[in-house]
């Protein structure tokens, strides 16, 4: 399939030009007199790149690439400033707003197509969908590094052996490093004022951990533990800041990546405010269960303390005990040997609260 290009150029004469060099190089064109007729183009037609003039009248290209990065369904298209100055200011705003490439006129053919070239490549290279492991981490990570040329401080990938109970970081600590999860499974939680431990989340292989107080410049605000014995890739606050700040679709790719668990984390938050005691622990028991397979078909047994169980449904351990119970006497899960194993996930699932 061939590559859609926008062009968005005041000058008939260098727009026509330039539709004729990417005609004739196999792409599939379309053009636009100004910025306000490009935003139209671009969001009715989705191009794979923008080619955008910044000096135009009615809505110059500052306002193009500001409009179109609003959009979800356009902020990711690679855009390539064209302009006749060659100021440093202009090409310095330009980048600072997101832009990925800026080729100043007069140019050649070759610099245009070049430039097309390496943009479209890295894009299609972002598209990527990368496996929730410590491979995939390397391949997002090597990408960012040869295709947005994303300077990192580290070639391989520092990595921790963590034991059960082993402590990642603790609350009112300064962050110094992303956690990404290998294998194993981890658990944060918050202490209150009573002593009181409340499990905020379980990250399992593929999940990351820490990035708040890395974002916001805080300390932490949890602790982190391994619930059983676990690996760990620590990524550098450096590191980390330069994935989300250094390139416009490095950094939407790496924010996608991060935020796997947010939704599932809101969805714990709504069970324990809202939920009684026995949807809360149905639902707590789906939550690890969900955690610990591997695959959709899987049917693992869950080997967790009843106490961090307790944490995660926001309940005394004896008041989970006795729902364990019932949920045991009711055909819905099987305890044997300190192993919960679900016999009716669909009746645990559409419980009533």
């Amino acid at each position: 399939m061939r590559k859609k290009i926008l062009i968005i150029e005041d000058n008939k004469a260098v727009r026509e030009n330039i539709e004729e060099i990417l005609t004739l190089s196999g792409y599939e064109v379309s053009a636009a007199e100004n910025g306000k007729k490009g935003i139209e183009v671009a969001q009715s037609s989705l191009p794979d790149l923008i080619i955008c003039d910044i000096m135009m009248p009615i809505l110059d290209g500052y306002g193009v690439l500001h409009l179109l990065s609003k959009s979800a369904e356009t902020s990711s298209v690679p855009f390539i400033f064209l302009t006749a100055k060659s100021d440093r200011a202009d090409f310095r705003k330009g980048m600072e707003m997101g832009a990925d490439d800026y080729i100043t006129k007069p140019f050649d053919d070759i610099e245009l197509l070049n430039a097309i070239e390496v943009r479209l490549k890295k894009s299609e290279l972002v598209k990527q969908e990368f496996s929730a492991n410590a491979k995939g981490l390397d391949e997002f990570l090597n990408l960012a590094r040869m295709t947005a040329k994303v300077e990192l401080t580290l070639d391989d990938r520092k990595l921790q052996q963590v034991k059960k109970k082993q402590l990642l970081y603790v609350q009112n600590h300064r962050p110094t490093y992303l956690y990404f999860v290998s294998y194993g499974k981890i658990k944060t939680y918050r202490i209150n004022d009573d002593g009181k431990e409340l499990i905020t989340a379980i990250y399992t292989e593929g999940d990351f951990l820490g990035y708040g107080p890395l974002l916001e410049e805080t300390l932490y605000m949890d602790n982190a533990e391994a619930l059983e014995d676990a690996e760990v890739v620590l990524i550098p606050r450096a590191d980390f800041l330069a994935l989300i700040s250094k390139d416009r679709q490095v950094a939407a790719k790496f924010i996608k990546l991060l935020s796997r668990n947010l939704a599932e984390k809101e969805d714990q938050l709504i069970n324990l405010a809202y939920n009684s005691l026995r949807k809360r622990v149905a639902n707590g028991l789906l939550h690890v269960y969900d955690k610990y397979k591997k695959e959709p078909s899987d049917q693992p047994k869950l080997e967790v303390a009843r106490e961090d169980l307790a944490q995660v449904v926001g309940a005394a351990t004896e008041s989970l005990i006795r729902t364990l119970s019932d949920f045991k006497h009711e055909h819905l899960i099987e305890v044997k040997e300190g192993k919960i194993a679900i016999l009716n996930e669909t009746k645990l699932r559409t419980l009533v609260n």
